[in-house]
């Protein structure tokens, strides 16, 4: 018997991620949905699937009950943003059609106050998870997976630079664009602090890509990991892009935000993102995440350990669409019976996670040091 998958956007940058990689397994019947019709049946005509996939016309901003109630889903996966424009409408009409909802989310207020849904999915009994992708997921899992190895840890320090050639499409860039120059608060030295996007330039060495710009980047973890993690002192997340030219021209740009002489970019985002597309020529394909955790040992000794995961040959795109993958997979094979409505965390391990990945042109390492 077949479980009856949607996915919204599923022609997008990542949702066609996505659709081809459910669209082998025996027991989904994919329907590919978005705005454009023409889009989804260029996919399923394009798609090697188990069975034969449907495509429809969805727009989010209208009758969605209805058009859920036509479709008949059992599981959901929105990968349409950016979220941080986006209310729970999507996911209260997927609990109204008795459909579990997975989204990738990354909008910080967004992921962080999902579990205002509980109560309306506990009912309907089914599952709605927000923020399957690399933050929070990923990161809480590496998180949960090191912490046996300290007595407490008190600082993280990581972030993601990505490839040019895979950056993402305009969801993507909007979503980056709602937070540059602007306000945030995140934990530093115990206290929630302000700071502001993309602000605070800081280069790192990666392994195999050598040295890539960050800037402060807004992520659930900040709400998330300060109460799930309660020995934490500062929490600092950082993105950015590969080319030092876009990444310095988005950082000038973010202080013309800060200081009130530019407003919000995200209207800008088709022409920045299509202005971006012609430095394509001096890229890579090649990506990177690092977390370094730091605290205290069980003998009060100084610990810190750090991890990195490099993706080559333009595989970048697969670790954030990779737990809508797992958490699908396990929806339709009977192997996930939680209810409710929670941000991605504890339903995925790190060995899972990684043991997904092991098939694509990416690789992962870990050190610890002692002081």
């Amino acid at each position: 018997m077949t479980t009856r998958v949607l996915i919204i956007g599923g022609y997008g940058h990542f949702g066609e991620i996505i659709t081809r990689s459910l669209a082998l397994d025996t027991n989904i019947q994919l329907i590919v949905a978005g705005r454009s019709i023409k889009k989804a049946n260029a996919l399923c005509a394009a798609l090697e699937a188990a069975n034969k996939p449907e495509s429809v016309a969805l727009d989010i901003t209208q009758d969605l009950n209805a058009s859920l109630a036509a479709i008949d889903p059992e599981v959901t996966i929105h990968t349409s943003g950016p979220f941080q424009e986006q209310d729970y409408a999507v996911a209260r009409a997927c609990i109204n059609a008795g459909s579990h909802y997975i989204d990738l989310a990354d909008g910080r207020s967004f992921v962080f106050g999902i579990g205002a849904l509980d109560e309306l999915a506990q009912n309907k009994r089914v599952l709605v998870v927000s923020g399957a992708s690399s933050v929070p997921c990923l990161t809480a899992a590496l998180v949960d997976h090191y912490q046996q190895t300290f007595d407490r840890i008190e600082t993280l320090d990581y972030g993601i630079t990505t490839a040019q050639e895979t950056s993402g499409g305009l969801a993507a860039t909007a979503g980056i664009l709602s937070y540059v120059g602007r306000p945030f608060q995140t934990l530093i030295d115990g206290n929630m602090q302000r700071v502001y996007g993309w602000q605070d330039l800081y280069c790192r060495d990666y392994p195999g890509l050598g040295r890539r710009l960050l800037g402060n980047c807004e992520v659930p973890d900040l709400d998330i990991f300060p109460t799930r993690y309660p020995t934490l002192k500062t929490i600092r997340f950082r993105a950015g892009l590969e080319l030092p030219a876009l990444h310095v021209s988005l950082w000038l740009i973010s202080c013309l935000v800060r200081f009130g002489l530019v407003r919000g970019l995200e209207r800008a985002a088709p022409l920045l993102l299509r202005a971006s597309k012609l430095f394509d020529r001096f890229s890579s394909d090649k990506s990177a995440l690092h977390m370094a955790l730091a605290g205290v040992d069980a003998n009060g000794a100084g610990l810190e350990v750090t991890f990195n995961l490099t993706a080559t040959q333009g595989d970048g795109p697969y670790i954030p669409c990779m737990p809508a993958i797992l958490l699908a997979r396990k929806l339709v094979h009977g192997k996930l019976e939680e209810t409710g409505a929670t941000a991605c965390v504890d339903l995925i391990t790190l060995d899972e996670y990684l043991d997904s990945l092991k098939d694509l042109n990416i690789t992962w390492r870990d050190s610890i040091s002692t002081s």
